[in-house]
């Protein structure tokens, strides 16, 4: 955490009305206390890391990967010809526009530009994610009900 992040987080607490708050990670601890009529007092404290940890933590994912990274140019190869449809926001992907309808889209559907393939519910409220090509739906990337990032493939389209 930068000193820019303090100052942000310095000011939310300031304006969220807190008289306190105590945030502590592996690496940091701090306390804002902040009163009605008194000045706002910030404490940090750096708490030493063990450098031994650090290399032993990197070393485990990088020796993981490797047999990943054989399988994947074989299965490239055959979804490079497929657009892929990612997602534009943070959320919950739902295939369903409510529990009782039926799906959006399926495997195998033709689907025009504009067409609705699923929503993402962000911060209550539920986002329409259309297609910005038509095409017909190859492979569904992710599971309803599922939390989704930005960017995170959601749909293999093949255009032709």
């Amino acid at each position: 955490m930068d000193l820019k992040d303090i100052q942000n987080l310095i000011k939310f607490v300031a304006k969220s009305g807190a008289s306190e708050v105590k945030l502590e990670t592996e690496d940091f601890k701090i306390t804002i206390k902040t009163g009605s009529g008194e000045e706002s007092t910030t404490y940090v404290q750096q708490v030493p890391v063990s450098t031994p940890m650090a290399p032993v933590i990197q070393a485990q994912p990088a020796a993981a990967p490797a047999p990943q990274e054989a399988a994947a140019p074989a299965s490239s190869a055959e979804e490079s010809k497929y657009i892929t449809i990612k997602s534009p926001i943070i959320g919950t992907f739902y295939r369903k526009p409510s529990p009782d309808k039926p799906t959006f889209v399926e495997v195998g559907q033709d689907i025009k530009e504009g067409d609705v393939l699923c929503i993402i519910e962000a911060m209550k409220l539920f986002n329409e994610i259309e297609s910005e090509v038509s095409g017909k739906v190859v492979k569904i990337l992710v599971d309803d009900s599922s939390p989704v990032e930005f960017d995170q493939p959601l749909f293999l389209v093949d255009p032709s």
